[in-house]
Order: C-alpha cells, then structure tokens, then sequence
C-alpha cells in the first residue's frame, strides 16, 4: 500500500476524537506488545472504534504506527520548542529541549520501544525506518534547524548543524540511558533529570561558544 493510501483517500471529513483513541490505543499496545503482536482488531476494540476507521485514517497498520510514534514526540518535543524567541536565552532554550528529550527517552513506553525494535534487529528493517522517520529523525532535523538559528545569531560556532544536533541528543541519553534499556538501572527521577539536562547543556555550550 502505498503512502497517499496510508493518509487515508478522500470522502467524508474524519473525526479528530476517534483519531487521537486510535493513535493513544495503539501508542500503548505497540509498546507493551510490539509490532507483530498487536493485531488491528484489538487496537480497535481498545479505541472503541471499528477495524473500518484505522483504514479510513491511517490505511494500515504501519500508518497507524507510524501516527503513534510521531505523537508521542509531538506531545514531549512539540515544534514550538525549537522556534528560539528573541527574548529566551539560548542556554533557557537549549534546557527545554533538553528536558523534553529526556523526559521522552526515559519514559517507559520509549524504553519498550526501543526494545522492540532491537529484538527485531537483523530481521526486516522496514519497522525500523518507519520509527527512525517517525521519531528520531525529525527530532534530529528539528534540533538542526534550532542550532543552525543560533549559529545565524551569533550564539553558537560550528561547522555542521546535523553533527552539532546529534551530539546534543547523545550527550543528553549517555550511558545510563543504554543501561535503561537493558534493564540494569530505573529511569532518573525528575531532579536527577534536571540537574543530567543542565551539565550536558553547559557542556554543549563550552565546545560551541563562539570564539573570540
């Protein structure tokens, strides 16, 4: 099926609540379950709707999925965070990004997430790059364009946005994020988070201030 079927074809208007029951039923089920395991009939009965309304929004079961991973970005890392006004400071700015990008990480529905898709590893890829599109990359360019902003304002020094952006995300997940994962560590509670964002932004900082 292609993606202009996935968007669903044209006819009557959609409804917006049956919609966001779908992609939060199915958000929830992908992670606790995985992909393979969740069939579309119980994410429909979980949303209350009928099997017919995931392929009038979504066309299947991996637009669904797709619409899931880009919602659960949206609601931790919303566009708006990446606009940088005029009157925020670069360092207020770069904390918020921070602090919704680790919020979203360490979250447990991420956490599963991330699992699932490393127990599918070396099988198909196409699960894969439907989340790596879906979530992590257009966190990425986001960040990009963020940083190539500053950079334009005269807050920021380097050569490439895309590594700068990348660097950014890494330092913010760090090692404990990869024990997460793996199960060896719970999640850092909300303080623990705080002060994590703010040494890794003061570090960011440091290697990209402008020179004199």
């Amino acid at each position: 099926m292609t993606t202009k079927a996935r968007a669903g074809a044209p006819g009557r208007p959609k409804d917006p609540e049956k919609r966001a029951a779908l992609v939060e039923a199915a958000g929830r089920l992908f992670c606790e379950h995985g992909f393979e395991a969740v069939s579309l009939e119980a994410i429909a009965q979980a949303a209350g709707v009928s099997k017919l309304t995931i392929y009038s929004h979504f066309g299947d079961k991996e637009g669904l999925f797709t619409a899931a991973v880009e919602a659960r970005c949206a609601d931790q890392l919303p566009h708006g965070l990446f606009e940088l006004p005029a009157g925020l400071p670069l360092v207020e700015a770069l904390r918020q990004i921070g602090q919704g990008f680790v919020d979203l990480v360490y979250s447990d529905d991420a956490v599963q997430l991330m699992r699932t898709m490393a127990a599918q590893a070396g099988q198909s890829t196409r699960l894969a790059q439907l989340y790596f599109q879906a979530g992590p990359r257009r966190a990425l360019e986001e960040m990009e364009g963020f940083l190539a902003l500053a950079r334009e304002r005269g807050e920021l020094e380097f050569d490439d946005a895309r590594v700068a952006a990348s660097q950014f995300y890494v330092l913010l997940k760090g090692l404990q994020h990869f024990r997460i994962v793996l199960g060896l560590d719970p999640a850092p509670d909300v303080a623990a988070r705080a002060a994590h964002v703010d040494r890794c932004v003061a570090l960011f900082l440091r290697a990209y201030a402008p020179r004199p």
